[in-house]
């Protein structure tokens, strides 16, 4: 595919955040939680004689750091502070990460644990499912029902199972579940329009965003540069580190005059108000407890996103918290990334997955998506797939929009069959795209 997710691409492109220096933080978590603690290295001393020198608290996986400083946190100080304050706490993620849904439903159940009265919002569900999780909660659902009543392969799409041991945590514990999106249509329809060319009508009750920093916007202008340029391995590298090659100044600058480009960010900030919105509204609703909010780490990331819409509503003090490898953590020493970092472990422990491709370019335009070009020798030119063809159906499931194509191929693993049903010529035609499998290391 040489298109990413449409909502994929706020998450990839905050995570060039990664090499900013943004001292933005205050001190106000770490002192409530008492000094910070350096980890001591398992070194032997050397045969001068000399101590053994301290490791960073970042270089050493399973725990929780203050990016700020850099020192280690106190886990139950830090849980004990956080229960307390009954504010918003946000849990950032990499939708397709294991270790990262494992950690979020660590992180509540320690919250919990210290007295904590949760409210849980995910981005993952439009607002018009709400009436959906309270049924849920409330065990009148299975987890099939739930699945099918919320719609998930339409809506979020991403594997339910790295999901559903946060959802049955809520209903185990009759918490509450907080829908905190809008639908895709609306996003899209800021993208292609801008924010005050949609109808306030059609805006699902959203207020208008506190404007993009001037950060926020270098932020976004990478992931903008590449996706115009149809370049999905560089959005995918801009979330894997501080590795980019700096962007030309020049480049970056004529960018952020595009009109195009101040759609592209009204877009991603209609995103962040809605789930601002929904997250002040509980806290609202709900006076003596914690809000968390479950939702991508670009959301969070360097404060741009969800944190500066929640500070214009009037929630000052939101904690920000993302995990991240230790190679990684320890590059984000100094800078505002987030509150705290709970490492994990090296990103080289594991071979890079290898993005899916179809090898097409895809049309703009509602409705099924259209092919505007087939890649040479890719898997659809293999499979016969045609500029001029419409993607009607992916592995059985109906395409409402070029969005819904990408999300089917980015789940294809390595070696599978994928079935299409084409329209062309005012026919239907059933092909069957084989992607290649794994390459032997």
């Amino acid at each position: 595919m040489t298109r990413e997710r449409a909502s994929d691409h706020l998450t990839l492109a905050a995570d060039l955040t990664l090499r900013l220096r943004i001292a933005v933080l205050s001190a106000s978590l770490v002192a409530a939680v008492g000094p910070a603690t350096a980890e001591t290295s398992s070194s032997t001393p050397s045969s001068s004689g000399a101590p053994a020198q301290s490791a960073p608290a970042c270089a050493s996986y399973g725990g929780w750091v203050d990016v700020r400083s850099g020192q280690s946190i106190d886990r139950e100080g830090l849980f004990r502070y956080l229960a307390s304050k009954r504010t918003v706490v946000l849990l950032g993620e990499s939708h397709t990460e294991v270790d990262h849904h494992l950690w979020q439903l660590s992180t509540l159940a320690a919250l919990q644990g210290r007295g904590a009265n949760l409210v849980i919002g995910f981005e993952a569900f439009p607002r018009r499912l709400q009436s959906v999780l309270n049924d849920w909660v409330n065990g009148k659902l299975t987890d099939a029902a739930f699945l099918e009543a919320s719609e998930w392969q339409q809506v979020w799409g991403y594997d339910s199972a790295l999901y559903m041991p946060l959802f049955r945590f809520a209903r185990l514990n009759r918490i509450p579940m907080i829908a905190l999106n809008v639908e895709r249509r609306l996003v899209l329809q800021v993208g292609q329009q801008g924010w005050e060319s949609v109808p306030v009508t059609e805006r699902e009750g959203l207020s208008d965003p506190a404007p993009a920093s001037v950060a926020y916007q270098r932020v976004l202008v990478g992931t903008y540069l590449a996706k115009k340029a149809l370049q999905p391995d560089a959005i995918h590298r801009a979330a894997q580190g501080p590795d980019l090659p700096e962007l030309d100044e020049a480049e970056l600058t004529e960018a952020m005059k595009e009109p195009e480009f101040k759609r592209f960010v009204e877009a991603q900030l209609t995103w962040d108000r809605a789930m601002a919105e929904a997250l002040a509204e509980a806290r609202q609703n709900f006076g003596n407890a914690v809000v968390v909010g479950i939702l991508g780490s670009g959301h969070i990331a360097g404060g741009h996103g969800v944190p500066r819409q929640l500070r214009a509503l009037g929630i000052y003090e939101p904690a920000s918290l993302i995990p991240a490898p230790v190679d990684v953590t320890c590059t984000l020493i100094g800078t505002g990334y987030a509150d705290a970092i709970f490492t994990l472990p090296r990103t080289d422990e594991a071979p890079p997955t290898e993005l899916p491709r179809l090898g097409v370019l895809l049309g703009e335009g509602d409705g099924p998506p259209r092919i505007d070009r087939v890649v040479d020798d890719s898997v659809a030119e293999i499979a016969g797939l045609k500029a001029g063809d419409q993607v009607v159906r992916a592995a059985g499931l109906a395409m409402r929009s070029a969005e819904d194509l990408m999300e089917v191929v980015a789940r294809q693993a390595p070696g599978t069959w994928l079935p299409l049903s084409i329209r062309r010529d005012g026919q239907e035609v059933d092909i069957v795209a084989k992607f290649a499998p794994p390459r032997a290391n």
